[in-house]
């Protein structure tokens, strides 16, 4: 092969990650192999042992790729080879690289969704703090960015809990969908040996076996899958960081970011930037293309295995590395957020934003709503006229407007209206400590070492982008 091909075909820049899970199916592959007699079990003990020595050389940095290997597989049964000779060409018997990318990226792929919702759940969970620390905060809530109607701070937090919510469930279920087994569809037609694929699926914590070769070898919907559920998660957290940068703006000055997590100006002396929210709203632009990527990548492919598959893997771990340290920095930052409450108060009950509480008073004395509606616009017009807010209309005004105006119009405030909205998913104070407590309750379970576990287990090695020399755990 020309340098330069072999230069542009190699995998080795991103197959680095993939050490740990190759080793790991080769290790279940060898000890089936031998127990299934098609290699002596003395040569499988001595594969084995091979590949456990290799994991610690890999863990401690004395074990490298090598570039013109082309790929992990040959660089571990090269490494394999020298330490064990020619036996160690008995562990290909009854497997492909095709299936062994499969499996090892599948394996990769469920450990990172472990990893995601580990991070979400945390992130969740910064969230319920910041709410909770600021239970009583009243603040604006906005349709079109135009102030609509006075809500609970904590209630505007939740509504980001429940989408990071949906977003481990979509992590649980693509989880699900690659809980499967490629190893042991060779090539792509099958093996003639007389394997046990269940049993290596057992060893490896998978739970299935893919039942047809030809889409073991060739299905790369579970990348997609992850890239999809770790997209719409950026897509939720840039949502949360457009926000964050409005209210620290000091048009808003609804909340200021903590030093630590802001930047300064090289000229302008008084600026302080919300750049940890600027680069989430930014990198979100990666994960989309990520998912534009494998997509186009799948869309023209026939079966079974194409060279084109090699492209899966950037894609896969550039979202990775995108995802998971943003949510850990918006996981640290958000409950050191400092609440203008004073500033949200004030936002929450100018541009008329009672007006259709007033509306609902006069619906409850019996005008029919769009009657309502109309009346109360024609005093907000009012209000405009006269440059001042709907509380600040002496009754005269009202009455004018409707019989059925009473002094007690007049006590219509933000807290009334949160607290009137006292139904299952609004904003009313009982209702959010409600929703505030089941949350809680809900993720407690997943941050302690025992207890209710997440949809699947969050992964033991925490939550920073996944080493490029993850260790090998021996059997």
């Amino acid at each position: 092969m020309a340098e330069i091909v072999e230069a542009y075909t190699s995998s080795i820049g991103a197959d680095a990650r993939l050490v740990e899970y190759d080793i790991q199916a080769s290790i279940a592959h060898a000890r089936m192999l031998g127990r299934r007699s098609i290699i002596t079990k003395k040569d499988a003990d001595l594969i084995i042992r091979g590949l456990e020595e290799i994991a610690d050389e890999w863990l401690s940095g004395e074990f490298t790729l090598r570039p013109e290997l082309e790929d992990v597989h040959m660089n571990v049964e090269t490494r394999l080879t020298a330490k064990i000779g020619a036996v160690a060409g008995r562990l290909h018997t009854a497997r492909s690289r095709n299936d062994q990318i499969a499996t090892d990226t599948r394996l990769y792929a469920m450990s990172a969704c472990a990893d995601a919702i580990g991070s979400l759940i945390r992130l969740q969970s910064s969230l319920l703090d910041l709410a909770e620390a600021n239970a009583s905060v009243i603040m604006p809530g906005y349709t079109h960015l135009q102030r609509a109607q006075p809500v609970l701070f904590a209630h505007h937090l939740l509504a980001y809990v429940q989408m990071f919510d949906r977003d481990a469930q979509r992590f649980a279920f693509a989880h699900g969908m690659m809980d499967a087994l490629p190893l042991g569809a060779g090539a792509l037609a099958g093996v003639p040996y007389p394997i046990d694929r269940q049993s290596v699926a057992d060893e490896l914590s998978v739970s299935n076996v893919i039942a047809n070769s030809l889409d073991a070898v060739s299905d790369r919907d579970f990348v997609a899958d992850y890239i999809y559920a770790a997209t719409l998660a950026m897509v939720h957290v840039s949502r949360l960081a457009e926000e964050l940068i409005l209210w620290s703006s000091a048009e808003f000055a609804f909340i200021r970011i903590p030093d630590a997590f802001a930047t300064g100006s090289s000229i302008m002396p008084q600026k302080k930037n919300a750049d940890v929210a600027e680069l989430a709203r930014g990198r979100t632009g990666r994960t989309i293309g990520g998912l534009v990527n494998i997509l186009t990548t799948l869309k023209g492919l026939p079966l079974t295995y194409n060279r084109d598959l090699q492209e899966d893997k950037p894609a896969l771990f550039d979202t990775e590395d995108v995802l998971l340290p943003t949510l850990e920095v918006f996981a640290e930052m958000l409950p050191k957020v400092t609440i203008n409450a004073d500033r949200m108060a004030a936002a929450a009950v100018a541009n008329y934003s009672l007006a259709t509480d007033i509306a609902d008073y006069l619906a409850h004395k019996g005008l029919p709503f769009r009657d309502a509606h109309e009346t109360v616009g024609k005093l907000v017009r009012l209000a405009e006229s006269k440059g001042v807010e709907l509380g600040e209309l002496p009754l005269a005004d009202y009455e004018r407007m409707s019989p059925l105006f009473e002094k007690d119009v007049l006590k219509i405030d933000a807290k009334a209206s949160v607290s009137a909205r006292d139904v299952p998913g609004g904003t009313a104070p009982k209702r959010v400590q409600s929703e505030l407590r089941r949350n809680r309750k809900r993720i407690q379970g997943y941050l302690q070492p025992v207890g209710a576990q997440p949809p699947v287990p969050v992964s033991k090695k925490g939550t920073n982008s996944r080493s490029a020399k993850p260790r090998t755990k021996k059997k």
